[in-house]
């Protein structure tokens, strides 16, 4: 796609910093600047979101951020690592490109990668019941 910023980069018509790549994926620094070490992984044919990804891409992703996390944490002195996806506008999805956000932690890096959630409207049981209704 001539207008999405992840496929311009897969066709090198966007420079980025490959910090791996194979036939299926690439995973490229972000350049948000918000977290040291903030990368993303994505896969090279353009997919808009989880919820269109077919099950061998996503297993190709996957391999891709668990071997970028394990260097990560076996050659690069980090402890641990957070993973990020949004998928779909109501979710926050802003680049229309499936993507997963890698953020690489240190013990005591007083990083709050989860996000300050409201609260549940409704009881556990109540959204249980319907989620198992609806398979």
């Amino acid at each position: 796609m001539d207008n999405c910023i992840f496929c311009n980069i897969v066709n090198n018509k966007i420079p980025s910093m490959k910090v791996y790549e194979d036939t299926h994926t690439l995973a490229i620094m972000d350049l948000a600047k918000d977290v040291d070490g903030h990368i993303l992984v994505i896969p090279k044919k353009h997919i808009t979101n989880i919820f269109d990804c077919d099950h061998k891409t996503l297993q190709y992703v996957m391999h891709t951020v668990k071997v970028v996390s394990e260097h990560l944490t076996n050659n690069c002195g980090y402890d641990g690592v957070n993973f990020l996806n949004a998928s779909g506008t109501a979710a926050g999805q802003s680049v229309l490109h499936f993507h997963i956000h890698i953020i690489p932690r240190k013990s005591g890096d007083a990083i709050d990668a989860w996000p300050q959630l409201p609260g549940a409207k409704l009881p556990v049981e109540e959204v249980f019941g319907e989620i198992t209704q609806n398979r």
